[in-house]
């Protein structure tokens, strides 16, 4: 157990929550305002003992406790008023997590015990009806460890927003099927840190690693009943706890040391961690139908948004949404965080349905909600890397760009816009449809200043991205057109129906020589617009190399080859990755393809000038912005007005036939030179200003300029 210095405190002021010591000895505290009385229950085996926590203040429960030694399995028991339609739902049968437990022991086995309110063997609930089976012999123990881990001199890398290029990726999936990871490592928390996965993510040029949720997590009743289980982890059972599935070590210390090993090895390696965390909701689901695991019992009136009913109030899909309306859950949350960055010393956190967690008393989006004002503030957590999904599933819930600083956020609409320019379009070409016209692609070409520009975000606000965990992956996207989810076991009726996906003319895989060459190059002009635009970009693991996932585009229940990476990769698989090597290379050579302020339309001090030019090699009429039949764009990046000038144009040319293209004729251009183009053209060809180059169909191809 860590021991942090605190200031003395009165006996009647609650010591922090959890298990902790002070200069008084050992204590425990938990949040539970309605309860009328509260047990610490240590276990010994199976053998457990009770100890009441006397004193209470302010909602918060506390006394001194007999020593807890690192190892110590606990939780506790609360009892207070049985009243579904208050929204109470206490029970002292049931053994609680600590909300603030560092560490989980054990499973959920799905018995009726579980579940506080009666519930049968066959399922069937009574939710007015509480339950009198005990739950301990069915549920985890929180467990007590120790932080003091040798750091070895751990340092953040603290890569800066303008040079960062986030990698999303699974602890199991990313590491599963590694050849050169030990196999009793091979999906842990150790096989992150091991020189093979290194050595890849370094080689690829990615500086910040994002894992999908590491906090310790329960599989769904009905998944496990149907025998699945949730691969992705968005269901958390405690928001202070490693989950102990992804260990290679067998015991809750283990776990906790396995994990922070992973991260010192990865700042090592230069390499910056970024949580996805799920604060939103949690795994005891809707009050009615979901197990008493934890805060349900502990206060569910406070822990959980509730109607006048006592009724959960769902934004998040899931049956719960946890309430930070309330200061103390909120400080629930707050506190989570420091914890990981203080005692795991990751780097920063990707915040699962955002909107969520900061919706007001009327139930609306609220920009100066006290979490916001707190990540603002807090000193620990305005320092690290902050990213937004902005939209959850209740009313009014997506706000893409209406997020304060320091928050970045994923923009769906970069991703919507560029898979519509590549690929939706191009399909709708194909049958005669005009496609979408080029002014919304633009905007995010240009850093999506409309979105972001307000408190001067744009454009390191805007996490560029076109391909994620959610969603097919980037080569799916260029294979299938609709989603092939029967594996997932609801009769394909999850998923994404509205996926801007072109199979190129076949669904699926083929052996067609000219469609897999179609397809590849599809995919290489979606990596490159990703990569080459203000912003931050993002990669989806294995992505940069082709992953399939057999066009199944909601992967959450496979814990199999369809989610795990294969690193045993084709001829062509083996070109893409060096292709994506290529382009963050060019990428971190070309600042101004990365700048820290919205590039402007004119020459101005210290910024990047953007222009848009046709085909021709004129600059874009106005009148050509809504045209829904135009399918080329050169966009043109430069510094020329600076002392150290420098330019850079991208042809993006989506059309169905090839294009002659004529090289921006520009003030401060001598010459222009091919650097990269997804047909594969040689690079280091040089091109005249106004001279034509001929570029192929649905193509991109990059020049960049030698300054006077």
């Amino acid at each position: 157990m860590h021991v942090a210095a605190r200031p003395r405190r009165s006996s009647q002021t609650p010591p922090p929550p959890g298990v902790s010591r002070s200069a008084l000895g050992t204590e425990a505290a938990v949040l539970a305002r309605h309860a009328t009385a509260v047990d610490l229950c240590v276990f010994d085996g199976d053998a457990e003992e009770r100890v009441p926590l006397r004193r209470s203040a302010h909602g918060v429960w506390w006394d001194l406790v007999p020593d807890l030694s690192p190892g110590t399995r606990y939780g506790f028991r609360v009892d207070g008023p049985w009243s579904p339609a208050q929204g109470h739902r206490h029970n002292p049968h049931k053994l609680l997590l600590d909300p603030y437990g560092h560490a989980v022991d054990g499973w959920v086995r799905w018995a009726p015990a579980v579940y506080g309110h009666a519930v049968d063997e066959g399922g069937h609930a009574r939710p007015d009806v509480r339950d009198e089976r005990d739950s301990a012999p069915f549920v985890p123990r929180s467990v007590v460890v120790d932080h003091g881990f040798d750091w070895q001199g751990d340092v953040a890398p603290a890569v800066p927003w303008t040079d960062t290029v986030v990698y999303e990726a699974h602890v199991r999936g990313l590491t599963m099927r590694h050849p050169d990871v030990p196999p009793q490592l091979q999906g842990t928390y150790a096989a992150l840190g091991h020189p093979a996965v290194l050595q890849h993510l370094v080689s690829l040029g990615v500086t910040t690693l994002e894992l999908l949720p590491v906090h310790a997590y329960a599989s769904e009743p009905d998944l496990v009943r149907r025998g699945r289980y949730n691969y992705w982890g968005y269901n958390t059972l405690g928001f202070f706890a490693p989950h102990p599935g992804y260990a290679a070590a067998d015991h809750p210390q283990g776990v906790v040391d396995e994990l922070k090993g992973a991260v010192r090895a990865l700042h090592a390696a230069g390499i910056e961690v970024v949580l996805d965390v799920v604060y939103n909701h949690t795994a005891e689901q809707a009050s009615d139908r979901g197990p008493t695991l934890s805060w349900r019992g502990l206060d569910n009136r406070t822990y959980y948004r509730l109607d006048a009913q006592g009724r959960d109030v769902d934004v998040t899909g899931t049956g719960n949404t946890v309430d930070l309306r309330d200061p103390l859950v909120t400080r629930m949350v707050l506190d989570s965080l420091r914890h990981w960055v203080q005692e795991y010393h990751v780097d920063g956190f990707r915040f699962d349905l955002a909107p969520a967690l900061v919706r007001g008393d009327d139930d609306a989006y609220q920009r100066d909600h006290p979490f916001h004002v707190a990540l603002r503030t807090d000193p620990v957590l305005s320092g690290v890397k902050l990213i937004a999904e902005p939209w959850d599933v209740g009313v009014h819930g997506w706000r893409t760009g209406q997020f304060p600083p320091p928050l970045a956020e994923w923009n769906d609409r970069f991703r919507d816009s560029v898979r519509s320019f590549w690929l939706a379009d191009a399909a709708g070409a194909q049958r005669g449809a005009p496609g979408a016209g080029l002014r919304e692609l633009a905007s995010r070409l240009a850093g999506s200043a409309d979105l972001f520009g307000h408190e001067h975000r744009a454009p390191l606000a805007s996490v560029n991205f076109v391909a994620a965990h959610d969603g097919f992956t980037l080569a799916d996207l260029t294979a299938y057109e609709q989603k092939n989810n029967l594996p997932n076991g609801e009769d394909n009726r999850d998923g994404h129906g509205d996926n801007r996906s072109w199979n190129h003319g076949v669904e699926g895989a083929t052996t067609d020589a000219a469609v897999l060459a179609e397809r590849e190059r599809s995919v290489r002009n979606l990596l490159a617009t990703v990569l080459l635009s203000p912003g931050v970009p993002m990669l989806a693991a294995g992505d940069e190399a082709g992953r399939t996932q057999g066009g199944n585009n909601n992967a959450y229940n496979q814990d199999n080859s369809t989610s795990w990476l294969s690193w045993r990769r084709s001829p062509a698989q083996e070109a893409l990755l060096e292709q994506t090597r290529e382009l963050l290379a060019l990428r971190r050579e070309l600042a101004l393809l990365r700048p820290a302020a919205a590039p402007t339309p004119g020459p101005v001090a210290g910024r990047t000038r953007l222009r848009w030019f046709e085909e021709q090699g004129l600059e874009l009429p106005a009148a050509a912005w809504g045209d829904p039949w135009r399918r080329t764009l050169v966009v043109l990046h430069d510094t020329l007005h600076q002392p150290e000038g420098a330019a850079v144009a991208l042809v993006m040319h989506a059309g169905a036939d090839p294009l002659d293209v004529v090289a921006p004729k520009v003030e401060g251009v001598t010459g222009w030179r091919l650097r990269w183009s997804s047909d594969g053209a040689p690079a280091g060809s040089p091109v005249a200003p106004g001279q034509p180059i001929q570029v192929v169909a649905r193509s991109l191809t990059v020049l960049v300029g030698s300054p006077a």
